[in-house]
């Protein structure tokens, strides 16, 4: 078996792997992210790691896994080391990425994360902790309080459960200790992230102490951001392949596409990275940007997901080549982009054939069934609000209608084979219990438009949403999803004809 990535490694590595480009161990650590996954890894840390090959010291990153020890025991033994493989077709570039520090594990040394977000070195926090981390109400946005993990939060605030209460924790101990105020950055998929975690952050420091909230509101800054990478999960075949690529095994690596996108509001409490000097957009307002790559890029992946996993395509790339698919994504991108507001610097156009070609992206392997997971928190910004906008508008949306009626059909648990599956979302419980027994697509629509977490109050209310939503249903059940894909599509060359 190949030796484990190290620094000591690290010099025998072959020539055409990238090396850091700065003296790990003179830089200090600015930075501490919260949610070490591979996104977090094949994206803001790269960036940081960026930065200080191009000369800006002290910007190294502290990890934090806010639940698992799995990550930590990747991670460690390679002294924070990992490789980044960026795939294109048939080319692979290979970096070593030396920007981490190491990874501490949350519920088994609070303390040290305390310290850590408290420290005088550190000026910003990075968060990739999905949408479900944040413990928000999903229909209003705000802390939800009776969050289990809140109220432990609240209960004993010195030993946090969330990652809103070990934010609490640490700028409590800033603020006592005279120390400055912190950037935290949201990189999370939410609509307002940075408005999102800042009310968060203050609605828990006020149940605290009003003098906290006081001294956060005037000394922290909430930047809100864009992020745009596609990262599919490490399969083990990638590891051995890198290992007989490198001589060296990576047990922390991570594969991504060339494509790159951060894009972040340019407010910042503290010492302010020179994150432009490496690609990265700074900007006044992120929320159109934001917009449109919800209902885009993730948009579509949500539809392919569902769709894709049930018509038996493990991977986006062939889902994507399968009949109708393609055509049905345009659709279901012409009707999202209606509801886009004009952006300037943004070509909708070009937007859409780059994420065409980065679905079709074959090296990447990324797996319909990752981007099926959470669709419960997903939903909402990516195709729902969507939806509504349309409604609004007085424009009808059959291929938005369609990719919801593939989420709803996922809620079954059962694929078109008859094998059942888990279905993992923080409300897949609720989903499913709402179409326990019901055996006609139309109310099992109904049902599931009811969930005001997911839909709102109007939504449900909507016959002419109900209809359409339920009539795709019924359609999927019928034919499968595939074939109703490829019908959906046909209909569309049909009219485009006529």
């Amino acid at each position: 078996m190949s030796e484990r990535l190290s620094p000591q490694l690290l010099g025998a590595a072959p020539a055409k792997v990238l090396r850091p480009a700065y003296a790990r161990a003179a830089m200090q650590a600015g930075v501490v992210h919260l949610g070490v996954g591979a996104f977090h890894r094949a994206h803001q840390a790269a960036f940081f790691d960026a930065l200080m090959g191009e000369g800006e010291p002290d910007w190294m990153i502290i990890g934090a896994s806010l639940r698992s020890q799995a990550v930590a025991d990747q991670l460690n033994p390679q002294e924070g080391l990992y490789t980044l493989a960026i795939r294109d077709q048939d080319a692979e570039r290979l970096r070593v990425i030396g920007a981490l520090r190491h990874v501490l594990v949350a519920p088994q040394a609070p303390a040290a994360l305390i310290a850590a977000l408290a420290a005088p070195a550190t000026q910003a926090v990075t968060l990739t902790i999905t949408e479900k981390g944040y413990c928000l109400d999903p229909s209003s946005g705000a802390l939800n309080l009776e969050h289990p993990d809140i109220v432990a939060d609240l209960s004993a605030p010195t030993r946090p459960t969330s990652a809103i209460g070990f934010l609490m924790a640490a700028l409590e101990k800033r603020s006592g200790r005279g120390l400055s105020g912190l950037t935290l950055i949201s990189c999370d998929n939410l609509p307002q992230n940075g408005a999102r975690l800042r009310g968060a952050v203050l609605a828990l420091a006020r149940r605290r102490s009003p003098l906290l909230a006081d001294w956060i509101e005037q000394s922290c800054a909430f930047p809100s951001t864009m992020v745009d990478r596609i990262v599919p999960a490490t399969q083990a075949e990638d590891i051995a392949a890198l290992a007989a690529l490198t001589g060296y095994r990576d047990e922390a690596m991570v594969k991504t596409e060339p494509f790159a996108q951060w894009v972040v509001e340019d407010w910042f409490a503290g010492r302010r990275p020179s994150l432009e000097r490496v690609g990265v957009q700074m900007t006044r307002d992120v929320g159109g940007w934001e917009t449109a790559k919800l209902r885009l890029l993730n948009g579509a992946h949500s539809a392919i997901a569902y769709l894709g996993a049930m018509a038996g395509h493990e991977y986006v790339h062939t889902a994507l080549a399968a009949p109708g698919f393609a055509r049905f994504i345009g659709a279901l991108w012409d009707e999202a982009q209606a509801t886009l507001a004009p952006l300037e610097g943004f070509d909708a156009g070009l937007y859409r054939a780059a994420l065409m070609a980065r679905f079709a992206n074959a090296a990447l392997q990324h797996r319909t069934r990752q981007i099926a997971l959470d669709g419960s928190q997903k939903l909402p910004q990516r195709l729902v609000q969507a939806l509504r906008e349309r409604r609004r508008q007085g424009l009808t949306a059959p291929a938005l209608c369609l990719a919801i009626a593939g989420w709803m059909r996922w809620q079954a648990g059962v694929d078109e084979n008859g094998a059942a599956f888990a279905v993992e979302a923080p409300l897949a419980a609720r989903t499913q219990q709402a179409i326990a027994g019901l055996r006609d697509p139309h109310d099992q629509a109904r049902a599931l438009l009811f969930i005001e977490e997911i839909f709102g109050a109007d939504l449900g209310a909507d016959r002419a949403v109900a209809q359409a939503i339920g009539e795709a249903l019924r359609r999927i059940y019928a034919i499968g999803a595939g074939a109703c894909v490829a019908e959906f599509a046909q209909l569309i060359e049909e009219k485009t004809r006529a």
